[in-house]
């Protein structure tokens, strides 16, 4: 099937490698010259698993890439709306990006297209694009709205889209809906997981096929985000209550998790949750609540929860550091998660800002984030160091802010020899508290009251030992580091 691709972002670049994988012809669209060009010079514009592997392997044959949106539509029998829909002030999904896809494609129809939906949006954004396709002529017989909301994961988007949960397709008519389901039947009879070339080999896969009307898809996928949220700030609420009374998070989420009823899915305890979508989704879901006469205070809690979530890691530094004024600290993660560059509220980025309003010097590193975020802060407001060792190479302690794989392979005993102060804060408890203090470290996680070390008052007296022994013993706890000062 011919499918055109409004939107090279994260969403619409992948779902247009994985529309070319299953043997559709594709054109992405985008207005953005710079990431077009870099999209046909072979390049690829964002940090995902396995898409550069698929860009390689359609473009220029089932895949191609241009900045003409009118002659894109005229290709296709289907075309995905992918932009983006940021927050606006007042929390409402700012569609205008969305309301100037539908103005241009409304001037383009020349025969029945199919028009979907696939970012994520409010209930009712498919009607009112085809209200303002109407009013902008098109021929109410020539098009189709439908929704097909995307349920991918940064970092793991690829698989995510090849091997999913389920597909969720939310149809005005049958004949929308043969035409999605024909789109992707390769996954639906599972002959796409029968090629020797499939992404993870051939792994038998039986995704769950869901036929809804147009709105209910619509609030299926804010109402999925706006849960996954929910579950993230209670685990993180837990982990508050745990460290008051001395229990260990980790095991509670995992005595939680084993209940097949929740499951162990969005139960890490952490600095919260950001990223492009949880933050603007649950915010737009209370904002589409609070529309039809319904105040989704828990929703609000939800978002309470997670900003003082950062509050608390600040906190734990300046505990753990006594003051912060004039204090260096290596920084390990800018990306919201691991496996993806993005940046977009970060709870990394947000830490950062906090801690440099309290006069901490910072020196950062992410495997694939620093050119996003050397962009987005401002120049010379922090430094970027070039692997994670160099960071702590002369820090007062080390915050591990994204969860890595590189990060929790680290070899902490090297860290331990680099750090001016052995302390490390554990803003993801990637690290087994063990494992910490045989490095000689001081540990600071989250949730794990059981586990975590005191705060180190006496910083003078630590730094003085450090300048004046060349060799210090094994620092496994605060009360250690006052001995040996």
């Amino acid at each position: 099937m011919k499918i055109t691709v409004i939107g090279a972002g994260y969403v619409g670049l992948v779902s247009s490698a994985c529309f070319a994988e299953l043997g559709h012809e594709v054109i992405t669209v985008d207005n953005d010259m710079q990431t077009v060009e870099q999209l046909i010079g072979g390049r690829t514009p964002i940090h995902e698993e396995l898409l550069p592997e698929l860009l390689d392997r359609h473009r220029g044959r089932s895949l191609t890439f241009s900045s003409d949106i009118a002659a894109a539509f005229r290709f296709c029998d289907v075309a995905f709306i992918c932009v983006g829909t940021p927050p606006s002030p007042n929390g409402d999904a700012d569609l205008s990006y969305v309301d100037n896809v539908a103005r241009t494609l409304a001037k383009s129809l020349d025969r029945h297209k199919l028009i979907v939906e696939k970012s994520t949006v409010p209930v009712g954004t498919c009607e009112a694009v085809r209200r303002t396709m109407m009013l902008n002529n098109a021929r109410a017989e020539y098009f189709s709205i439908a929704s097909n909301p995307e349920f991918l994961r940064e970092g793991t988007a690829v698989r995510d889209f090849l091997f999913p949960d389920r597909i969720l397709i939310g149809v005005p008519d049958e004949r929308s809906r043969e035409m999605l389901i024909e789109i992707y039947r390769p996954i639906l009879d599972g002959s796409y997981y029968e090629r020797r070339d499939a992404v993870g080999g051939r792994a038998p896969h039986s995704p769950k096929l869901i036929v809804s009307d147009v709105k209910s898809a619509e609030l299926i996928k804010h109402a999925s985000n706006a849960f996954l949220a929910l579950k993230i700030s209670f685990i993180n609420a837990v982990s508050t209550i745990c460290e008051g009374v001395g229990a260990d998070v980790r095991q509670v989420a995992e005595g939680i998790g084993a209940d097949s009823r929740i499951g162990p899915q969005f139960l890490n305890p952490g600095i919260g949750y950001g990223g492009s979508c949880f933050p603007k989704d649950v915010l737009a879901f209370r904002s589409v609540a609070q529309s039809v006469g319904y105040d989704f205070k828990l929703l609000t809690e939800v978002m309470a929860i997670n900003e003082e979530q950062k509050r608390r890691f600040v906190g734990k530094v300046r505990e753990a550091l006594w003051t912060l004024r004039g204090k260096k600290v290596a920084v390990l993660g800018l990306a919201f998660k691991g496996g993806t560059d993005d940046v977009r509220d970060s709870p990394a980025i947000d830490i950062i800002y906090r801690l440099k309003a309290e006069g901490v010097e910072i020196c950062a590193f992410d495997p694939a984030a620093m050119p996003r975020a050397e962009a987005l802060l401002p120049s010379g407001f922090i430094t970027f160091a070039p692997d994670l060792y160099a960071a702590c190479d002369g820090a007062d302690a080390v915050l591990v802010l994204t969860e890595w794989p590189e990060f929790a392979a680290a070899d902490l005993s090297r860290i331990r020899a680099l750090l001016r102060l052995p302390i490390l804060l554990d803003g993801k408890n990637l690290f087994a508290p063990e494992a910490v203090h045989a490095a000689g470290l001081a540990y600071f996680c989250m949730g794990a009251g059981g586990h975590a070390d005191k705060p180190i008052r006496n910083v003078s007296l630590a730094l003085k030992a450090d300048s004046l022994r060349p060799a210090l013993p094994v620092v496994r706890t605060h009360d250690d580091v006052r001995s040996v000062a």
